[in-house]
């Protein structure tokens, strides 16, 4: 089993490489040039207690768009690959998560069946200068590389930033828990006998 995972992706677009381990967060870095989004993966990384480095440059002048999501392409491949290393894992992960008003809750089903579910109806449309609507692609692309079922819901709040916080931290935890490995054999992991 891998450990620490590397995965780069460079576009005409975006330039990003990752480092990643599941072991403990000993060490979160992450500098996307895009602020808010620092901060939220940040969140992420820490509440799910796993290594995170990422750097990341885009063309950004344009818009957050392509380097949004190509960061969520990247961080499902990382979690895509320690699938593969480990083969046997929890597979069910969830958590709900308070941030002063607002109340988030993350469930995964590492299932090989990409789904997301979205639901979130955010009071202010942009934060700061980040525009809300890019953190639907971030999941998107995480899904569709992870191949998970993925299902997200701000129940309410007043605070956006409150809001995609908790939810960032909740998808952390979830994380954690449906990537743990499981002992035993990879039957265990569904009725079918495996994945």
């Amino acid at each position: 089993m891998n450990s620490l995972i590397q995965i780069t992706r460079k576009t005409k677009e975006t330039d990003i490489d990752l480092t990643f381990s599941f072991d403990n967060n000993s060490e979160v870095a992450i500098s996307t040039s895009v602020p808010f989004l620092d901060h939220m993966l940040t969140a992420m990384a820490f509440h799910g207690n796993f290594s995170l480095k990422i750097r990341a440059t885009g063309d950004t002048e344009v818009d957050y768009h392509h380097l949004v999501e190509d960061v969520g392409l990247v961080l499902g491949d990382a979690f895509s690959q320690w699938q593969k290393d480990v083969t046997r894992i929890q597979r069910y992960g969830d958590a709900r998560i308070p941030m002063d008003e607002a109340l988030s809750t993350v469930v995964i089903d590492v299932c090989n069946r990409p789904t997301l579910v979205y639901k979130a109806d955010y009071p202010q449309a942009v934060v700061g200068t980040f525009d809300m609507a890019l953190f639907r692609e971030f999941f998107l692309a995480f899904v569709q590389r992870s191949a998970i079922a993925l299902h997200l819901n701000c129940v309410y709040g007043e605070n956006s930033h409150h809001m995609i916080e908790a939810l960032f931290k909740a998808f952390g935890k979830a994380l954690k828990k449906a990537y743990a490995p499981l002992t035993g054999d990879e039957s265990q992991m569904s009725t079918k006998g495996s994945l």
